[in-house]
């Protein structure tokens, strides 16, 4: 068939040399998903109209519908990724979900810099922690080479009781305040812990794309709440 995926070999049956290759790709993608959020970052908040658009979008039914689309995105990015073995439709789908990334923090970025009296500061410290922890976490991972799969459906679940609260936040009008920052943190931690053990023990040696998407996508969260919650003590 024309879109069979080839019979993935798993890390565990390569020599050490092989798995650290496979680690180095990951997490050169990683860094550079990292890198390529900055500059699209930057260039979405030259555009006046890009920025109003994304902070009339905060307002209400507006947010909810902003947030449909981009699980849509994921949802994307995360089936092709995982369904094809071509790498230019995973790299574009990579992309794709690095400027859906980007666009979405446009409010939260433009309001920390640009509203807050110590907008840099923020921004810079709220990077470093989130840095510093998605290092934390990973090297637990690495160091017990625990495999952390269970964490599969408490995440599912707690995702779920998530978008619950932030749609019912939205509909109602009511804050959700700092702890549900700090529980999302938590969230995203417990993401991360998996998606790390995912790339030790259940991706196949061509699956650094996905692998990359997943502890991408566990770092964003960690930053979005972890910047939140800087944001609250200004």
């Amino acid at each position: 068939m024309e879109n069979q995926l080839p019979q993935k070999v798993l890390l565990n049956d390569l020599t050490d040399a092989d798995r650290v290759a496979f680690y180095k790709k990951t997490y050169s993608h990683v860094a550079g998903g990292m890198l390529l959020f900055i500059m699209f970052e930057y260039l979405l908040l030259q555009s006046d109209t890009i920025v109003d658009f994304m902070l009339s979008m905060t307002d209400g039914y507006k947010w909810l519908i902003m947030l449909g689309g981009f699980m849509l995105v994921t949802n994307y990015a995360e089936s092709t990724t995982m369904r094809t073995s071509d790498k230019n439709k995973q790299y574009l789908a990579y992309l794709v979900y690095i400027l859906a990334q980007a666009l979405i923090f446009v409010p939260l970025i433009y309001i920390a810099a640009f509203y807050m009296d110590a907008g840099a500061e923020i921004l810079n410290q709220a990077a470093v922690v989130t840095l510093a922890l998605f290092t934390g976490l990973t090297a637990v991972v690495f160091v017990t080479r625990k495999d952390f799969s269970f964490l599969r459906t408490g995440l599912t679940i707690g995702f779920f009781i998530a978008i619950g609260l932030i749609i019912a936040g939205t509909l109602f009008g009511f804050s959700l305040g700092l702890w549900f920052s700090v529980a999302m943190c938590l969230l995203a931690g417990g993401s991360i812990l998996y998606q790390t053990s995912n790339l030790i023990h259940k991706y196949g040696v061509d699956d650094y794309i996905p692998a990359s998407l997943g502890l991408f996508a566990s770092l964003m969260l960690l930053f979005w709440y972890i910047l939140q919650i800087f944001m609250s003590r200004d």
